[in-house]
């Protein structure tokens, strides 16, 4: 055994390493971490019965005792590129397990003396043993986000209330990021509202009264996401968007049993998002209600408000693109202003 830690395989008649060696092939199993250990795809486990000799260079990676279990012998080793291509010598099949890392200086290695064109490399295949599923990062997030909750100073003494400003922040930059339409902006600003979301999570574990997790919010939300839909995972039919909105007021109010159509509307948004929302409540719901009459601008934003929603018009929105055309009026003229001033002196 040699300084790697990897032995040559003897020839066919057990009298040393071979000197003749002829192309085999090297297979690169790879595994996601997100997957619970021993759960690989068949190809995976013909490979791993199928192989001359299985190695794997970390003797605490999480796979080897199912592997072991499963009746398969695995060598602790970490040969490099060339020891790995004798190995394959005589046709062997060799089946590197590997790390978290990928093993790139065995890859790089591997790809240099390719290059070189002075040996007769063996097939080289590189075989997925399981798969990350869509959303598995959220499984890093869960996990990062506990380790700074636990270890870091100013995670861990944040509360609800001491966060709750941070959540209206990163809303409001998450819709100023999809009305200017900049992709790299929304994709940053949804990451920033979903750490919200596990922040808060996380903190409301450690609760000694009322517990709970991010598995528990969001067993929630597929809850009620399944049960107002029906159309989707019932015997109900909705072919147009109406007809969809239609399930979803009705069971919501089932859900609810609400004495008036303004309970769950918060008072706290902005003025102009919660007056169009009172309005868009009370025309749902049928309910024919004039518009108190008084003094002053508050009356008038509120009709205005009204207005907008009945036409269909999110008034907020509305206000921040003529707000966004006066900002860039305002810098012109300040830009214009600067000139004349350098003009003059």
């Amino acid at each position: 055994m040699n300084a790697t830690g990897f032995e040559p395989a003897p020839d066919q008649h057990g009298q040393g390493p071979r000197t003749a060696p002829a192309p085999g092939r090297i297979v690169l199993l790879t595994t996601s971490h997100r997957v619970a250990p021993g759960l690989l795809s068949w190809p995976a486990w013909q490979a791993l019965h199928a192989a001359d000799r299985v190695l794997c260079a970390d003797g605490a990676h999480p796979q080897l005792p199912y592997l072991r279990e499963a009746g398969i012998r695995v060598d602790e080793a970490a040969p490099t590129a060339e020891e790995l291509v004798g190995a394959c010598a005589g046709g062997n099949t060799v089946v590197v397990v590997a790390t978290g890392e990928g093993e790139p200086a065995l890859t790089d290695g591997l790809a240099r003396l390719a290059g070189s064109g002075r040996v007769e490399m063996p097939e080289l295949e590189l075989l997925p043993a399981s798969y990350d599923l869509p959303g598995a990062r959220l499984l890093d997030l869960v996990q990062v986000m506990d380790r700074i909750r636990v270890e870091c100073p100013w995670s861990s003494q944040q509360t609800h209330k001491g966060l709750a400003k941070y959540g209206i922040e990163e809303a409001y930059e998450l819709v100023e990021a999809i009305e200017e339409g900049d992709r790299d902006e929304l994709r940053e600003e949804l990451g920033d509202v979903l750490l919200q979301v596990i922040f808060h999570s996380r903190i409301a574990e450690d609760d000694p009264e009322t517990p709970f997790s991010i598995d528990d919010v969001a067993g929630g939300i597929v809850a009620k996401l399944i049960h107002r839909h029906p159309h989707v995972f019932g015997d109900a039919t909705a072919t147009t968007p109406e007809e969809v909105k239609a399930h979803w007021l009705r069971t919501k109010a089932l859900e609810k049993q609400r004495t008036s159509v303004t309970e769950g509307v918060p008072l706290h948004q902005p003025g102009l998002a919660l007056a169009a929302k009172l309005a868009s409540r009370a025309r749902t719901a049928g309910l024919t209600v004039p518009l108190p009459e008084g003094e002053g601008i508050g009356y008038e934003l509120l009709a205005l408000a009204a207005r907008a929603e009945a036409e269909g018009t999110d008034p907020e929105a509305a206000l921040r693109a003529a707000a966004r055309v006066y900002r860039d009026a305002i810098r012109q003229t300040e830009t214009e202003t600067e000139t004349e001033t350098e003009k003059e002196s």
